[in-house]
């Protein structure tokens, strides 16, 4: 059963959501919070495997709720996506860099909303979809920089041609499957290059070392035009 807390300071917009994952056998809303700060609360309480987080709330905004669950060692099994209005929204890479395992727009299709639940639980990153590709080409063109206290600087020479690979690769949106088959080696050993790239770049999910490789220089977005 995958378990959810679900937070949007609009009642509307939480019982929508909440009606789609109601209906599936699978999954379970534990709890709902209107704010950052009760996010945090229930978050703590449940321990949900999702917690689907509005970017924009009263009290506490999304980001900083997402980036103290990141940070308590606690939660490390808690898979932040965060909701937006607004599929270029200059917040979502905040967001990524803050913690969260990915992003929705509202008014995503119900299918769709329930796949990337899915996704998440299983701690894939929501990154493979065109419009986070165009978000990242978008709002990672700035000069290459390594973050501060994340150590990714240091990181990065440790990593393996191989890991380096499939760092790449997933950067540019493929699963684990996907890169598998482009370096003709198994699932599980691609897997296992990205979880030991995420070791060596302190990256606490698959979204955080993708931001990581933009910025490092890692990648490089592609233009825009």
């Amino acid at each position: 059963m995958i378990r959810v807390v679900l937070v949007d300071d609009q009642p509307l917009i939480r019982s929508g959501f909440r009606a789609l994952l109601d209906l599936e056998d699978d999954i379970e809303v534990v709890a709902e919070a209107a704010d950052g700060r009760e996010c945090l609360a229930l978050v703590k309480e449940q321990l949900p495997d999702v917690a689907l987080v509005d970017i924009q709330m009263p009290v506490m905004d999304g980001i900083e709720a997402t980036r103290r669950i990141a940070a308590d060692p606690a939660l490390a099994g808690v898979h932040v996506v965060m909701l937006t209005n607004y599929g270029m929204d200059e917040y979502v890479v905040d967001a990524l860099r803050a913690g969260a395992a990915g992003f929705l727009v509202k008014d995503i299709l119900p299918e769709d909303f329930l796949h990337a639940v899915r996704v998440a639980a299983r701690g894939d990153a929501l990154l493979a979809p065109a419009l986070t590709r165009r978000l990242i080409d978008r709002y990672l063109t700035q000069p290459p920089r390594t973050l501060a206290g994340t150590g990714s600087g240091s990181g990065l020479a440790e990593l393996t041609s191989r890991e380096r690979e499939a760092v790449v690769l997933a950067a540019h949106g493929l699963s684990n499957d996907e890169i598998a088959h482009r370096l003709v080696i198994s699932p599980a050993t691609a897997k296992t290059h990205i979880n030991r790239a995420m070791t060596k770049l302190h990256a606490r999910d698959r979204a955080q070392l993708v931001v990581l490789a933009y910025e490092s220089g890692l990648v490089i977005p592609r233009s825009s035009s």
